[in-house]
């Protein structure tokens, strides 16, 4: 079964009745994810038996469901000559080591020389993969932190990769230098986050709402002070890492939003390095794994408190 446009529309069966219109449009079109099929019932382009309906009506056996997919708007972002450190590319995505400094998309404050504007150097057809503000973005990394992101170049990749993030199934593995040591030297970190009442531009963890939000860890080395961990997502929620470790008294060395005052002498950014990358690729089934060394200054900084980064090199 395809959906295609409002003049062929398709009827719902009766094993889809009682089902999201959202999700059911997403399982029907490969190419939307179910995000992007929220925002296309909000501009009108999905309809049920003629009529706009929010994303969460539930749908009846008999419906006509009918969709038109808007081309891509204009980009309105000037594609930037900018050096990227690509570690794999093909048809269908490919992965960045991102340096610390650079933010991932356009956003307040930072309009130029973003990853975006230098993925549309290279890839002048990427505009509108997975919507236009972020195109080609499947995940993201705070602007300073360093490592590996996978770029979707087609929207079928956008929406498998998007998937397989939502399943939990592609591994996201940092190593992080704290302040503290965490207590065991492994274990799981779980507690909802969501916007500080305080400060709407920090997250925190949440007594009351916010949202699931679970990291592990495993001690790689105890150093001065401080600790070299290795931390494993099971979620993706902004700043995650950053206000789990504030949770539990061990802020990421050199995070001068969520830790304390110290540190510039050792590293000018938070200690945080996307070290490893895996998924199963969208279009052809095959497990991929990646690696980032350890940036210089991360490098350094273990070196200053008495570590040895070499094996992270």
């Amino acid at each position: 079964m395809e959906l295609a446009g409002a003049d062929s529309p398709v009827i719902v069966p009766p094993e889809a009745a009682d089902q999201r219109v959202d999700m059911f449009v997403a399982s029907q079109i490969k190419k939307l994810s179910r995000s992007r099929a929220h925002a296309l019932l909000g501009e009108g382009a999905i309809l049920v038996n003629g009529r706009k309906v929010r994303p969460s009506h539930r749908l009846s056996a008999g419906d006509a469901v009918s969709v038109i997919i808007p081309p891509p708007l204009p980009l309105e972002l000037e594609p930037e000559n900018i050096p990227l450190d690509i570690k794999y590319e093909d048809d269908h995505l490919l992965v960045v080591n991102k340096p610390a400094g650079m933010v991932v998309h356009p956003a307040a404050g930072n309009y130029t020389g973003t990853l975006v504007h230098a993925l549309l150097y290279i890839l002048p057809n990427l505009s509108g993969v997975g919507g236009v503000a972020r195109p080609g973005i499947v995940h993201r990394l705070d602007k300073d932190t360093s490592g590996l992101i996978v770029v979707a170049k087609t929207d079928e990749a956008h929406h498998g990769l998007s998937e397989r993030i939502k399943e939990r199934s592609a591994g996201r593995v940092y190593l992080a230098i704290v302040k503290g040591r965490p207590g065991p030297n492994e274990g799981r970190i779980e507690g909802n986050i969501g916007r500080s009442k305080t400060n709407r531009k920090k997250m925190k963890v949440l007594a009351q709402g916010g949202k699931p939000a679970s990291t592990r860890f495993a001690v790689e080395a105890e150093l001065e002070a401080h600790t070299l961990l290795r931390l494993s997502l099971d979620t993706g929620r902004t700043h995650q890492i950053r206000a789990h470790m504030m949770h539990i008294n061990c802020p990421v060395l050199g995070d001068t939003t969520y830790g304390r005052k110290g540190g510039k002498e050792l590293i000018g950014r938070q200690a945080l390095h996307a070290w490893k990358l895996s998924f199963i690729h969208p279009a052809t089934g095959q497990q991929m794994e990646f690696t980032a060394p350890l940036p210089e200054d991360m490098a350094n900084a273990i070196r200053a408190l008495g570590g040895d980064p070499t094996p992270y090199l």
